[in-house]
């Protein structure tokens, strides 16, 4: 029965240190169908997704679902940790290893191969033989780099989160809460600034890049959501794609080649993390005709020169075509609503409001005060 195990045990071993190598360590994309982590993911996901649809919508259940990142990794360590306790203990137990104070059964073997991943060293239970020694030498060494790699893995998974963040955040005054590619440009053409969207978007070109390598080395930091519930990083991706695919579509200027960089290192970032996800892309459009005319309408307001006519709605429509799909995915399966071309309302910033204290009406011309979440709440 031993040596009917023994290749069970092994592949437990394996399994366990292949897939923390390939989370923690490996910096590209996995194309293999069966993974841990994989399957961890997708099915722990679907049911804490499950059961936010018990708390009413808003910021309770946006808070429920922000847990889910950081416990998430969490528990994905501790089902590493115990994959290894038990591959070990099975394996001693196959190969019936020689060990002091032990009565040979498997649940004395998982005390025995815990207390050792771990480098306890009680000293209750001992290996007396060659190969049982090396074993134990083995397992323990495996435990340090286990613990070490993880330490080293958690600070730089945070630094990937707070550069994301911070320009997330940035976002917030230029592009209003959520952010939108009409209220960027609208409010660019009343600042008499339009020119300067060209150094935003080489901002949001590197943005989008470092968004996709961190995201591909950590998947598990798409799960992290921003403090804001009417910010997301899947809102900030298509806001800046919008704005891109406004650019190059209908405004002239000389800011159209770096538009067409923008959406194309932004559109390569919606694509790769839907298919690193496995995210079926819906077929939808957010952009209708009478959307389009309020854009030109509000743009046009502030001085922005957009171009008319059916040729620009066909560009801007096949631009969309690119990248909708996609990050419709991303938003459906993290539960992140997608932002409109131009929001139906005056936005109200997410600085301009505080559970303390109401807007003041000066504060961008606003006409209606609005309270906003905070952590004081």
């Amino acid at each position: 029965m031993g040596w009917v195990t023994l290749p069970v045990a092994v592949a437990m071993i394996a399994i366990v240190l292949i897939d923390a190598f390939e989370v923690m360590i490996l910096p590209r994309r996995i194309r293999r169908t069966y993974r841990l982590a994989r399957f961890f993911y997708r099915t722990t996901w679907e049911v804490w997704r499950r059961a936010a649809q018990a708390f009413p919508a808003g910021k309770y259940r946006q808070g429920f679902l922000s847990v889910f990142g950081p416990l998430s990794l969490f528990a994905l360590i501790a089902v590493w940790a115990v994959g290894l306790i038990a591959g070990f203990a099975l394996l001693h137990w196959s190969i019936g290893t020689a060990i002091q104070g032990s009565d040979g059964s498997y649940s004395t073997g998982l005390y025995f191969s815990g207390t050792t991943l771990f480098t306890l060293g009680y000293g209750d239970i001992v290996p007396t033989g060659p190969f049982g020694r090396v074993l134990s030498v083995l397992e323990a060494g495996l435990g340090f780099v286990f613990l070490a790699v993880v330490i080293s893995y958690l600070p730089v998974l945070y630094q990937a989160f707070s550069r994301r963040e911070i320009a997330i955040s940035l976002l917030d005054a230029r592009a209003g809460s959520p952010p939108t590619a009409g209220e960027l440009l609208r409010r660019l053409g009343e600042a008499r600034s339009v020119d300067s969207v060209g150094a935003m978007l080489v901002e949001w070109e590197r943005w989008a890049a470092e968004l996709l390598e961190s995201h591909m080395s950590f998947p598990v930091l798409g799960y992290y959501r921003s403090q804001h519930e009417n910010q997301s990083w899947v809102a900030a991706l298509t806001a800046i794609l919008d704005t891109s695919a406004v650019l190059i579509a209908g405004v002239d200027g000389p800011h159209g080649y770096q538009a067409r960089l923008t959406f194309a290192m932004a559109r390569h970032a919606a694509v790769d993390l839907a298919l690193i996800l496995r995210a079926p892309p819906p077929v939808a459009s957010r952009l209708t005709e009478s959307d389009l005319d309020r854009l030109q309408e509000s743009l046009r307001s502030t001085g922005v020169e957009i171009r008319e006519g059916s040729t620009v709605t066909q560009a801007l429509t096949e631009l969309c075509g690119l990248y909708e799909p996609f990050v419709r995915a991303l938003g459906l399966y993290f539960g992140f609503a997608l932002p409109p071309f131009l929001p139906a309302t005056p936005p109200v910033d997410n600085w301009q409001t505080s559970a303390w204290m109401q807007r003041s009406p000066g504060l961008g011309g606003l006409s209606a005060a609005r309270t906003g979440d905070s952590h004081f709440d």
